[in-house]
């Protein structure tokens, strides 16, 4: 949509920003001159040099253990794409108020006009002992991916680009609740993706970690399948054998759809051959690859989940991310690794098991169970915080990665 068209859809989003989402508050009390002492110079010395004998205790003396840097060059932001570093500062700013919000986690947005892999590295590393983790935001890809992996080897505190395994790990919690659902087995179900980008290949590697054996993904330009010659060395890894003339030709005899592409991809026609039950995961903002009606009037037997919160079952980031971070900084992890980000999508899974609160109730307005409708748990599930968060700091000290 154009900004006139977007400006009519949302009056309220313009004034809403003005004078922005993120502010500074001081943690500690400043009115007198020995308080000014302490928290400036003479006093401030001390940690400092506190800090140069023993670096780790800058998670004791300043804000490090509890702040994360949301870091963007707007190359991929939204559905809007390429608009660059300082149009993606509302988007980076919302981030960091969500941080906030949910978990209690301090973070502040930061837009890197940079778009050379190298360089916007090297800007990472060189601000990095500001933060106990960074969270990196809609960079596209294929720079994305070697940008996390370097960070994540050359830093020393979490690092994890939310685009990619955020959307992974909340859809594993859903696909292991609708498998529990339906009796089903990931080693024995066939999972089919449509798309190719960063959060596409961040889930279907975690779906194999799973435990999911025959998987096809789509990109822009059909089956990913091992006689094509035009593929990267990430889709490489998605190939699979035989051939697929249609969508609709590779969802007979599927179990799950993943839609991370476009809305409107598919018709009712394309799911009609998807085994019993079959799991469709429409996750396209904001039209989906097929809507939820559709899907309903065509396969009544399928558990239906998308990206928008005006229908059950949303895949929403927010409900994992924040928690994660939280949990990673709380050990003072030197990584996110697949161990937290597993424990991450169980605890999530297992919260969405449990009766709801009271006060959740009242919220939603309407009293909901663990079922078809309810896979995953509501991103204003209090619990989460606490749940997610323990499950992710337990994980980095079973796994080696806890500095505490």
């Amino acid at each position: 949509m154009d900004l006139q068209t977007l400006k009519a859809a949302y009056p309220k989003a313009l004034p809403y920003h003005i004078g922005g989402k993120v502010t500074t508050q001081p943690r500690k009390r400043l009115r007198s001159i020995d308080e000014l002492g302490l928290a400036y110079t003479p006093g401030v010395a001390v940690p400092c040099k506190q800090i140069e004998a023993e670096p780790l205790s800058a998670y004791d003396y300043t804000s490090k253990s509890n702040l994360v840097a949301v870091i963007s060059n707007g190359t991929a932001v939204l559905g809007l794409g390429d608009i660059g570093a300082m149009a993606s500062k509302p988007v980076m700013e919302g981030k960091a108020i969500l941080f906030k919000t949910f978990a209690g986690v301090d973070a502040f947005d930061i837009e890197v006009n940079e778009k050379d892999v190298d360089k916007f590295i090297a800007v990472v590393k060189a601000i990095s002992p500001t933060f106990g983790g960074i969270n990196l935001e809609d960079i596209k890809a294929p720079e994305c991916f070697e940008i996390e992996r370097r960070l994540i080897e050359e830093l020393d505190i979490p690092v994890m680009h939310d685009d990619q395994h955020g959307t992974a790990i909340i859809s594993t919690a859903a696909i292991i609740n609708a498998l529990h659902l339906v009796n089903k087995k990931a080693e024995e179900i066939k999972v089919v993706v449509f798309g190719a980008g960063a959060a596409a290949v961040a889930c279907a590697k975690m779906y194999k970690a799973l435990g999911v054996k025959n998987l096809v993904m789509f990109d822009s330009k059909g089956a990913i399948t091992e006689d094509r010659t035009d593929l990267n060395a990430l889709k490489r890894e998605f190939a699979c054998k035989g051939h697929y003339s249609s969508y609709k030709d590779a969802l007979n005899g599927a179990d799950v759809l993943l839609g991370l592409s476009k809305g409107d991809l598919l018709q009712a026609e394309d799911i009609m051959g998807m085994n019993e039950s079959p799991l469709i995961f429409a996750l396209s903002n904001p039209t989906p690859e097929i809507m939820p009606e559709v899907v309903k009037k065509a396969r009544p037997d399928a558990i239906v989940a998308t990206g928008r919160s005006d229908f059950p079952n949303q895949i929403n980031n927010v409900l994992g991310f924040p928690y994660i971070f939280k949990g990673a900084l709380k050990v003072r992890a030197s990584k996110i690794n697949e161990e937290m980000k597993f424990a991450a999508a169980r605890a999530i899974a297992n919260l969405a098991r449990e009766p709801i609160t009271q006060k959740l109730e009242e919220l939603l307005k309407q009293k909901v169970s663990f079922g078809k409708e309810y896979i995953i748990p509501s991103a204003f599930d209090e619990r989460l915080d606490e749940v997610v968060s323990k499950a992710v700091a337990d994980a980095a000290i079973a796994s080696g990665v806890a500095r505490i």
